[in-house]
């Protein structure tokens, strides 16, 4: 097999971010990145990342740019995972890479989830590997768990697995998006990039929270909880067990030494505004990943109210209205130089 490639080889893709409802957190296998527990989650649609992979012989060197700026915080992570893709193909070629968010990176908005979903599709589709959406999603979970799931739209399931090398840790959609459409009001209420990133802070609550077997214990029953709600279309089933995971991952990773703490003034200012509606009749919940942002999933007929009222929080910078969406895809080059 050739160890180079004879052209210049380019495609872009987006990937839209997701949403855990119940929530994966902590690792089983570092380099592979395999989780301690399974997770679902709801891909979103109005926020996206778009990226670009070219394969070049005439490179030296891989080479990334994020909204349009030289990351060189992520060419390491972004070698590896086109490692993957090279080893596949059998190649040596480096790669460009130009990725756009649309959305703050790297503040608990699954920016990764979405950057190397995309990312791995396109380099995919640039090396003509033609994988199936399972194999995207393993070799996604490599560079990001919760990529995963970003390849997939909707309602998505990512399996603990239980094989060492990792590949039953894959994800699968569980309902399309159109099935059951959902609302989702993202209450932005920092653009900073998070103290502790996400791997940090698994590994320390791993080797230190005492709720960590608690946490691996109770997951299966809250993913056949919310599987139940999903195929039966029952939001307030839903509604219940999402908050409990929600609440439950961030009192695991309180309980670290030193605790962590994602969640700002306003985190907990909307929280409550958000259990406030829910009391007074109207269908919506929270969760909140690794950062300080609150996700607030509600019916569609609610979504302005929803909206409105966490405009009002003191401390919510922003407030981002979008629905679920479909899975990542590819696209034109010239859809990201438009971006």
């Amino acid at each position: 097999m050739s160890t180079t490639l004879d052209v210049s080889r380019r495609a872009a893709a987006q990937a839209q971010p997701n949403i855990a409802l119940i929530k994966y957190w902590g690792k089983r296998d570092l380099r592979l990145n395999l989780p301690v527990v399974g997770s679902l989650s709801i891909t979103l649609d109005t926020l996206w990342t778009r990226t670009e992979v070219r394969f070049d012989d005439a490179l030296s060197a891989d080479t990334m740019t994020l909204n349009g700026k030289v990351d060189a915080k992520q060419l390491k992570r972004t070698s590896a995972c086109l490692d993957l893709l090279r080893a596949r193909a059998g190649v040596t070629s480096r790669a460009e890479v130009i990725s756009e968010n649309n959305f703050p990176t790297g503040a608990g908005l699954a920016s990764s989830a979405s950057g190397f979903a995309a990312m791995i599709m396109a380099g995919d589709a640039a090396l003509g590997l033609k994988l199936t959406p399972a194999e995207q999603s393993v070799l996604a979970r490599r560079c990001s768990g919760s990529a995963a799931r970003s390849i997939f739209g909707g309602y998505v399931e990512w399996a603990h697995g239980q094989q060492a090398d990792g590949e039953d840790s894959v994800a699968t959609p569980l309902l399309e998006a159109s099935a059951w459409p959902l609302s989702v009001a993202v209450a932005i209420t920092s653009t900073a990039e998070k103290a502790i990133g996400s791997t940090v802070g698994m590994n320390r609550t791993a080797d230190t929270s005492p709720y960590q077997q608690a946490w691996i214990d109770s997951q299966d029953a809250d993913l056949a909880e919310a599987r139940a709600a999903i195929a039966a279309r029952d939001f307030e089933r839903l509604a219940d067990i999402s908050e409990h995971s929600c609440l439950k991952m961030h009192a695991l990773a309180l309980a670290a030494k030193p605790g962590l703490l994602y969640w700002n003034a306003a985190t907990v200012a909307a929280m409550h505004c958000v259990r406030s509606l829910r009391a007074k009749g109207v269908p919506v919940f929270f969760t909140i990943d690794a950062g300080p942002q609150l996700k607030a999933v509600c019916l569609p007929s609610a979504a302005a109210a929803v909206a409105a009222a966490l405009r009002e929080v003191p401390g919510v910078l922003n407030v981002v209205e979008t629905g679920l969406g479909g899975p990542a895809r590819l696209i034109a080059v010239a859809d990201l130089a438009a971006a």
